[in-house]
């Protein structure tokens, strides 16, 4: 989701030369054992559990470096993803450069551990995490032209870049505004119109045929959200309609009190909930789309001080939703948005907890230690019907 929106990837340089001495070369070892997170789900015919990694800029520590997070990884993931390094500001410096250094560590780790990875993302349609370069570019005397030019020349060379070492690519990323359920308005859309969302997955097509490609937004379920819910339906018939490449929505799947107040409501997921989230997933499933859960981490504004308690409501949420979610055969895989709490995009999302505890909505403390919600997953996991 937002996780840009505090700290600047400029910061990318610094940390490449942290990155450079790093290992990241290990045995193929990812998620052997047979109570890990993806064999749980491996077994139930899911594509398989993952996480995102990285981040990391001036004010915020990338996971990547943390040898202890990369030891959970390899011991519950197979599926990796990055958070920051392969959108256009870590990849784009300018209009004629591209650097993949920081993304290409992340995916060798990931093939030296039998780890699928995903890609993320090929447009991020808001214009405050465009680069500034692209922010202000002077698209000429044939706008349009030129905006599609852009458009497929990146997508065509990352998705080249990786080949199929990226299975499946979050190829539009949050386009449809949560308040008008509209295609949001920026330098692409000014000059293609709605038609630039189709040209990213017909040139994702091209470039990667071997991937699925996902259509990935935050919509939620409760009553602010019925605008950002029909948008997305919309959006998606569309697509289907001219024969765009769509082949999967991605649910991010932020929950918990504090994320998305607008969209979910009182965030007990209580049968009104449910009513309303099952309406709009039988309509995209009814599309012939499949799901996924692509950024999966539970928030806790408002919870008590005790941690015990703290860790049994976000685990009770999880649980109700993921086995609501994973009733839908159509859903593929489960993405994790970060292991461990110190590294979670939430820790300063909305400000600090008011008793200035650290927040807790990952499957791992700080100490390295899994929490009641990562036995919530496995739970849910071992709960959930087989694969369609």
């Amino acid at each position: 989701m937002e996780d840009v929106t505090r700290r600047d990837l400029a910061g990318f340089a610094a940390l490449g030369a942290v990155v450079a001495g790093m290992a990241v070369s290990a045995p193929a070892r990812a998620a052997t054992g047979a109570d890990s997170l993806d064999a749980l789900a491996k077994a139930k015919g899911f594509t398989g559990f993952g996480s995102c990694a990285g981040g990391g800029a001036e004010d915020f520590a990338s996971s990547f470096n943390d040898a202890g997070v990369r030891a959970i990884h390899q011991r519950d993931c197979g599926i990796l993803v990055c958070e920051n390094e392969t959108k256009w500001v870590a990849l784009r410096p300018n209009p004629k450069e591209y650097s993949f250094y920081l993304a290409d560590r992340m995916v060798d780790f990931a093939q030296a551990n039998n780890m699928l990875m995903r890609g993320h993302t090929l447009l991020w349609q808001k214009t405050q995490y465009f680069p500034k370069w692209l922010v202000n570019y002077d698209f000429g005397t044939r706008p349009a032209a030129e905006a599609e030019r852009i458009l497929r020349e990146h997508i065509t060379t990352v998705c080249s870049h990786f080949g199929t070492r990226i299975f499946t690519y979050d190829v539009v990323n949050e386009t449809v505004d949560e308040v008008t359920g509209e295609i949001r308005q920026t330098p692409f859309t000014k000059y293609l119109g709605d038609n630039a969302i189709a040209i990213c997955f017909d040139a994702a097509h091209q470039a990667a045929p071997h991937a699925k490609l996902v259509y990935n937004d935050y919509m939620g379920w409760g009553p602010n959200s019925a605008r950002h819910r029909d948008g997305v339906l919309k959006l998606l018939s569309r697509l289907k309609a001219g024969k765009a490449p769509v082949h999967l929505l991605g649910v991010q799947s932020h929950i918990g009190p504090g994320t998305n107040p607008e969209s979910q409501g009182p965030n007990t997921f209580n049968a009104a909930d449910q009513a309303a989230w099952k309406q709009f997933l039988d309509a995209a499933v009814a599309m012939d789309l499949r799901l996924a859960l692509t950024e999966f981490d539970v928030s806790e504004r408002g919870t008590p001080a005790d941690i015990g308690e703290r860790d049994r409501f976000m685990a009770d949420l999880a649980g109700r939703y993921l086995d609501f979610m994973f009733a839908y055969r159509q859903t593929d895989y489960l993405m994790a948005w970060g292991m461990m709490d110190h590294y979670s995009w939430l820790q300063n999302f909305n400000g600090r907890r008011p008793d200035g505890m650290l927040k807790r909505p990952s499957l791992y403390d700080d100490n390295y230690r899994p929490k009641a919600l990562r036995e919530a997953i496995a739970a849910a996991f071992r709960k959930a019907p087989p694969r369609a």
